[in-house]
């Protein structure tokens, strides 16, 4: 490591005074540069260029567990630890995560469905349980509201859609794309918290004429929608605290990337043993 770090500033500092420092000797490190490496250092090497092309690939997004299953997933011979190791000796980070704020929305008066989940958060096919939720995106021309729906089942995201203002018909916009693209069969359970959005008679109207179940969170805890809220997380600190938003449309255009292009195709899930929730559904639909 002595000798590395001398070849990596030799052109800033002189040889001779580095090795003073660090207390080597000058022919020990011209020793070492000329001396052949090692298999295991060839190896290492070919594998420090396999794990920056996946956390390149993946938009920095990865760390070492998730480029682990990567690599796993591509033949390539190593373990998590090596992984892990030659990460932090190369300075290969993912993005910071700034903290996520949990901002309490305002919640209807009306009277609203019981939470038929109790924190469940599991299913054991698709279109049995969707979860529900609305959070907002900052951009310099004013604030994007984004309204999104997940199976269960796969933590896939099955219908956004982005506006203005967080009314009901924004809500109401992000389950018509999910029923078209999913086109549930009646009895699937609909979970969402007491905003104004859900509770209101359109939407309600909408699920009864679709015939879904309603079931809604208790009133001001997060926890019990805990899967949405989640997905804002991950959504929030590694995609969109990373840029700053001119506009609603380039905000638009950013999700559209992470949530179509990203999230649902190619992001590992610790859920789901490290697969995206496409290759999820894919491989239990052939199982």
């Amino acid at each position: 490591m002595k000798f590395r770090f001398v070849l990596e500033y030799r052109e800033t500092f002189r040889v001779g005074k580095m090795c003073q420092v660090l207390k080597v000797s000058r022919s020990g490190f011209y020793a070492w540069l000329k001396r052949q490496p090692s298999g295991r250092e060839e190896a290492n090497r070919r594998l420090t260029d396999r794990i920056r092309n996946v956390h390149a690939s993946t938009h920095g997004i990865y760390g070492a567990p998730r480029i682990y299953q990567e690599l796993r997933e591509a033949g390539e011979p190593c373990g998590r630890h090596r992984v892990a190791r030659i990460m932090r000796r190369e300075g290969i980070v993912c993005r910071s995560k700034r903290r996520f704020r949990w901002a309490q929305t305002r919640r209807s008066e009306r009277p609203a469905a019981p939470d038929r989940l109790q924190r469940n958060f599991t299913a054991s096919r698709p279109n049995q349980v969707w979860v529900g939720d609305i959070t907002m995106i900052r951009t310099k021309e004013g604030p994007l509201y984004l309204a999104a729906i997940l199976d269960l089942y796969s933590r896939k995201v099955v219908g956004w859609a982005t506006a203005q203002h967080a009314r009901h018909q924004l809500a109401g916009e992000a389950l018509e794309r999910a029923l078209a693209h999913r086109r549930p069969a009646p009895g699937l359970v609909h979970h969402s918290d007491r905003g104004a959005q859900y509770t209101a008679f359109e939407y309600q109207s909408h699920l009864e004429d679709e015939k879904l179940t309603c079931s809604m969170s208790r009133p001001g805890n997060c926890l019990d929608n805990a899967v949405a809220e989640s997905f804002f997380h991950t959504l929030k600190t590694e995609w969109v605290y990373h840029y700053r938003y001119a506009t609603r449309a380039e905000a638009r255009l950013s999700l559209f990337e992470y949530i179509e292009g990203f999230y649902n195709r190619t992001r590992k899930h610790s859920t789901l043993d490290y697969r995206s929730p496409e290759q999820y559904e894919r491989e239990q639909r052939a199982a």
